[in-house]
């Protein structure tokens, strides 16, 4: 065997050695490609050309999974607008998947591909659902071949493979190889030729004929590392390929197979460190998308914490679990993603939300809700199991699912098909479990199931735990998700009160936070309110949403956690590559009258840097000189107002010098409502964020109390300890970062401080 490879035939090749830079070299043609990428002209965070990593030989490129590719003019003449023919082909790439895309409209994620499947023309090599893989080509006479991996050929997420595609067609024959070694082979009619895409560039890391989903994202788009593209015009023998693949292991690598540092593909979130909207004392994910935070839970001195996540790009898409650990619920690190589809009957096409508790030996486990669009419904409750127990691993990376559904939804158990986000709690008698849906009967709305198991496997069916009546709160909608029950403690009549969080969907549903407190009869497993409406812990829009609870056994406090959506276009979450952060995590509990009361965690003081301004028993003029120097938009601030003549009075952040740009937070005391006023947050043309948002706060006499969190885009606002107001805010001016009290009278500050605030990341 040859020990070198042999070029004859190569008609494109791209080292990617640059190792930096905007640009890589074809070699054969010398001509120079530029990398399409977001961030080479980025508008809300520093310039940044694509991201390199150490390659196979030399350095590799890192694709993002949805905004960054190569597309390549091939120079050829067109006779007469004829196709041009290809007797012969062969492709050898190296390539470390980050992710495994869903596969939607059954197209592959290019990994270099120049086709146009309609009219039977081209060749395409990419990625499906999985890892699986394949080579397609369309033939003379009109006829579309597709080679796939067997089964056990798949590509493994963050590691090296060298993938070969060969089509002969002289002999007839077109074969995939992984690793050097044939795995597949199709025949092909003797003398079989590919037609070439007519004007049709050849792009790698992006299907040329690419879906599109909200008008803006391709899909199909490889996110990983590729390295060493070669593409020969001759068939490769297996004795070449071999030869290909054991040369960079020989020259490279000691003879091992290249080994992948997981530092060097993982989502890097150092860039946007520097995005002037993205919070960064919020937990988030290091970038793309997600939507809520959930399954919080204790162990070994660690707090840990998942979210629905979308690793290919920052739209909704192909969910799995990523996951975050911290000591305080305040400072977290980014870890592997915990849990994500894979080729199996239990949850192939989705990891959607759940809880987490601990098992009979103390050890933590997950319960999410397994998307399997095959079943009927395509929506079951699956349990995974952390691997502490053979690994002592602190940090809970790994986790093995359980083979079969637990709990799979029957006719009668609610609205058949929406059967989603259980929430699972254990005591001395067992495990117990709720399950968002529907009460199943027309016109009768949403619903928390009850489940109950004495070994956490087998689960029996208690009937709904609770609903509402639709017809007098229309606004709770058809569809309950994410329910969420925590114990309250004794109220001063000496009734054990409980709460329970749920987040209406469907026709005519409010997407917000809605609670009640009540008793729970165990016995039944169902809830009894203490009054029948239901109540708002937070008074914002739709950016305090996706309950999660959890009991903190270190404190005994009730903490919730929520996502705190954003309130951008599409386009724009294309521009800043992320959508969506976590809420700051509050603490809730039993007020002496009664009512829920809610804080902020007192471990986010861990954050302050400098006090900016400490003031008692000012004017609002006198203050607000005091304020002329104080600007920033990572600040806390706790702030008393009593009113004197005013009937409105607040602060205005985020304000530009001339007050063109800025937000108002205030209190009107005749309407008893707290608000938060954006009509001139932004001058920007194509941000949303608009219009006034608030709701109900009864302070029966009390001083307006605000406790205010400015982190970029986050505006978190708790009034009194009753109410939140969370919004977003994303002024155009880099210099909106002011402060103004503000009141319709005058209105006495009784004190103000505010504290710059560190980032946790």
């Amino acid at each position: 065997m040859s020990n070198t490879t042999d070029n004859r035939g190569l008609i494109m090749h791209w080292a990617f050695d640059e190792g930096t830079g905007a640009s890589t070299l074809e070699s054969v043609s010398k001509s120079i490609n530029n990398i399409q990428y977001v961030f080479n002209q980025a508008e809300f965070t520093e310039p940044s050309t694509p991201p390199w990593r150490h390659g196979v030989k030399g350095s590799g490129l890192l694709f993002d999974g949805y905004s960054s590719y190569i597309a390549h003019c091939v120079h050829r003449e067109e006779r007469n607008g004829e196709p041009e023919y290809l007797s012969a082909l062969s492709i050898g790439v190296w390539v470390a998947p980050r992710t495994h895309e869903w596969g939607h409209e059954g197209k592959l994620a290019a990994i270099v591909n120049r086709h146009n499947r309609d009219s039977r023309q081209g060749y395409l090599l990419g990625m499906f659902r999985h890892g699986s893989w394949s080579f397609q080509v369309g033939l003379e006479g009109g006829e579309w071949k597709e080679i796939w991996s067997p089964d056990g050929y798949e590509l493994p997420k963050n590691e090296w493979s060298y993938v070969s595609a060969v089509f002969n067609g002289h002999e007839g024959e077109i074969k995939l190889y992984l690793n050097g070694r044939e795995i597949a082979s199709e025949a092909l009619p003797r003398d079989s030729r590919i037609t070439e895409a007519v004007g049709t560039d050849l792009f790698i890391a992006k299907n040329n004929h690419s879906s599109k989903l909200a008008r803006v994202f391709s899909l199909h788009m490889f996110s990983g590392i590729i390295d060493e593209l070669k593409i020969y015009s001759r068939v490769l023998s297996a004795e070449e390929v071999a030869t290909s693949y054991q040369e960079v292991l020989d020259l490279e690598h000691g003879g091992v197979h290249p080994q992948l540092q997981y530092d060097d593909i993982k989502l890097d979130r150092t860039l946007l460190l520097t995005d002037r909207h993205r919070p960064q004392y919020h937990v988030s994910p290091p970038a793309h998308w997600m939507n809520e935070p959930h399954a919080p839970i204790y162990f070994e001195g660690q707090y840990h914490l998942f979210y629905q996540h979308n690793p290919q790009g920052p739209y909704f898409h192909h969910i799995h679990w990523g996951h975050w650990v911290s000591e305080d619920m305040v400072h977290w690190r980014d870890l592997p993603i915990a849990l994500a589809p894979e080729k199996d009957q239990l949850a192939p096409d989705g990891i959607w939300s759940g809880s987490a508790t601990y098992d009979a030996d103390s050890l933590p486990v997950l319960f999410f809700t397994a998307g399997n669009d095959s079943a009927s419904p395509n929506q079951s409750v699956a349990l995974a199991r952390s691997t502490y127990s053979e690994d002592k691993d602190i940090d809970l990376v790994r986790w093995v699912k359980h083979p079969e559904p637990l709990i799979v939804q029957k006719n009668g158990m609610g609205v058949f098909g929406d059967f989603r986000d259980p929430f699972v709690w254990k005591d001395e008698d067992g495990w117990y479990a709720l399950v968002g849906s529907g009460s199943g009967i027309e016109g009768e709305g949403g619903a928390a199931l009850a489940f109950v198991s004495e070994d956490m496997l087998n689960w029996t069916y208690k009937g709904s735990f609770y609903q509402a009546d639709i017809r007098k709160f229309p606004y709770l909608g058809p569809i309950w998700e994410l329910p969420v029950l925590l114990p309250l403690g004794t109220d001063k009549q000496g009734d054990y009160k409980h709460l329970l969080l749920v987040s209406p969907v469907g026709a005519g549903a409010d997407v917000e936070v809605f609670y009640w407190i009540g008793q729970l009869d165990k016995d039944n497993l169902s809830f009894k309110p203490d009054q029948e409406e239901p109540q708002l812990i937070d008074v914002g829009d739709f950016h305090f949403t996706g309950p999660s609870g959890m009991v903190d056994p270190v404190t005994g406090r009730k903490i919730i956690f929520t996502i705190a959506q954003g309130d951008r276009t599409s386009e724009l979450e294309y521009q800043s590559g992320w959508a969506h952060n976590g809420g700051l995590p509050i603490s809730v509990y039993l007020r002496e009258d009664g009512r829920l009361g809610i804080e902020p965690i007192e471990e986010l003081q861990s954050l302050r840097d400098k006090k900016r301004l400490s003031l008692r028993d000012k004017s609002l003029s006198e203050a607000n000189s005091l304020l002329k120097d104080v600007q920033g938009d990572m600040l806390e601030i706790q702030l008393e107002l009593e009113p004197g003549s005013a009937k409105q009075l607040g602060i205005k952040i985020r304000r530009s010098p001339d007050g063109e740009e800025e937000t108002l937070l205030y209190y009107d005391i005749n309407e008893s409502m707290l608000f938060a006023d954006r009509t001139k947050t932004t001058l920007h043309s194509g941000e949303k964020c608009k219009g006034v948002q608030g709701g109900k706060l009864e302070l029966s006499g009390e001083n307006l109390k605000l406790h205010i969190y400015l982190d970029r885009s986050m505006v978190e606002t708790y009034a009194n300890g009753l109410k939140s107001l969370t919004t977003r805010v994303y002024p155009s001016r880099k210099d909106a970062l002011g402060l103004e009290l503000w009141g319709d009278g005058e209105p006495l500050v009784k004190s103000m401080e505010i504290w710059n605030m560190h980032s946790i990341w």
